[in-house]
């Protein structure tokens, strides 16, 4: 057997046979962290089923036409996007396959190609990286600061003649420091690119996340706020931007939507299918109820632990806007990263659902590969290619030195995290045992 997955279920083991000699404090089956997928319950099944039946009946699974070609039937990939932007007061929406194919729409949209350098933050999911590549220009990693969001400051140090752009990622929920990045965008004349994958819903100082750089990206894969199991948005603010990246996403343009052959640039098919539009209406109108959800059980376990585990010196995840918080997890970091993973099996054999952010340690068997950071992303370190050139990295314009330990602040600081899932499905029961056992644990 694999040793990973003997050395998981031994612990789980331990931790059944502890729980039967002292029950866990926390009481109950603890949810996955899937916020939009557990709101599909009986009414949202039946509201999304209705809308897909209508979808079927129709023959219509192609925003474009169905069976009849008949030109008066709706498009739902149409309404989600007029929906979407209204919901995020955007001017331009467009509806893709992924988050990853809306990164990538928003690069082609602004013109980012071979020779450019994208920054972009060293924790993040490994497709922030991947998209840049895929487009032929070179990811650039920078440090993050306790918000785990870029480090403005790292951000201007690896600024170069050659940089077009800075992708921002707002991580777990929370905004990156967009006042600051903003200002330096402006002032370096780049590109501000927002990833908004994991915080949809969140704001900045009453601002929709997404909507304050020259494009935003959102996600609806499974583990997202909102879910249609796969799909992706764009936001965008000029016009030009949004008509390169719809070009880029359907191959057929200049069929389905006008464009004249002399303005047209080949693309991809990357479009979202009328069925997973039509289960994303109805998830849109759940964003509030989940957003509060998850808000209010943040606020009520902060106010249990944050003043008693301050006094024992632990500090909390650093917000730009508290009131922006989309309010997926809790995050704080122990004085010393030796205490992490003695402080997760507290917490485990409690039944609280933390984990640690990075361990050194990786290959042992209880701490898979995480692609969220930036020492998991061989193929951006080892400057992998897919053709014998080895572009984007083998022509690019300048040297680039990417050693294996790029950015050792945020090491550091993830070695010392300690990472909690604020389900929108925990009872407050629940999170109050969660409490117990973070002030029980936690020194």
């Amino acid at each position: 057997m694999n040793r990973q997955i003997l050395d998981k279920l031994l612990g789980a083991a331990k931790r059944r046979l502890g729980w039967v000699l002292r029950p866990p404090l926390v009481q109950g089956r603890m949810p996955r962290m899937c916020p939009g997928g557990h709101r599909l319950g009986l009414e949202e099944e039946e509201a999304a089923v209705a809308a897909v039946r209508e979808v079927m009946r129709s023959k219509k699974l192609f925003r474009h036409f169905g069976v009849t070609r008949n030109l008066l039937q709706p498009s739902r990939v149409l309404q989600l996007e007029n929906a979407f932007a209204r919901r995020m007061r955007a001017r331009h929406a467009l509806a893709v396959n992924s988050g990853t194919s809306a990164i990538v729409c928003a690069l082609r949209g602004l013109g980012i190609g071979p020779g450019d350098e994208v920054i972009l933050p060293s924790y993040s999911w490994v497709s922030t990286a991947s998209a840049v590549v895929s487009v032929g220009a070179v990811p650039i990693l920078a440090e993050i600061d306790e918000s785990l969001t870029l480090d403005p400051a790292d951000v201007e140090a690896k600024i170069s003649p050659l940089t077009r752009a800075i992708l921002a990622v707002h991580m777990r929920g929370a905004p990156a420091r967009l006042d600051v990045l903003l200002d330096l965008a402006s002032r370096r004349g780049l590109f501000l690119i927002e990833d908004v994958a994991q915080s949809l819903g969140a704001s900045f100082f009453g601002k929709q996340l997404g909507t304050l750089g020259d494009a935003g990206v959102f996600s609806f894969q499974m583990s997202k706020i909102l879910t249609a199991g796969e799909g992706g948005m764009l936001l965008s603010a000029e016009q030009l931007t949004h008509e390169r990246a719809v070009m880029y996403h359907d191959s057929a343009v200049c069929l389905h939507r006008g464009v004249e052959l002399e303005d047209w640039i080949a693309g991809l098919n990357l479009r979202m299918s009328e069925l997973h539009a039509a289960i994303l209406l109805v998830q849109l109108d759940r964003l509030d109820d989940i957003l509060n959800a998850m808000r209010e059980r943040k606020k009520q376990l902060l106010n249990v632990i944050k003043n008693p585990l301050e006094r024992r010196g632990i500090s909390f995840r650093a917000l730009h806007d508290e009131q922006g918080d989309a309010a997926t997890s809790l995050v704080f970091f122990l004085p010393d990263a030796s205490k992490v993973q003695p402080v997760i099996d507290g917490l485990l054999r409690e039944n609280v659902p933390a984990s640690r952010m990075y361990n050194d340690l990786a290959f042992l068997p209880r701490d898979p590969i995480d692609l969220h950071v930036y020492t998991s992303w061989a193929p951006i370190l080892k400057q992998r290619a897919w053709s014998a050139s080895g572009a984007p990295w083998s022509g690019h314009p300048r040297p680039l030195d990417i050693d294996s330990n790029p950015c050792p602040r945020t090491l550091a600081l993830l070695r010392r995290a300690v990472h909690i899932d604020i389900n929108p499905e925990l009872s407050f029961l629940q999170v109050d045992q969660i409490g117990k056992a973070l002030l029980r644990t936690v020194h």
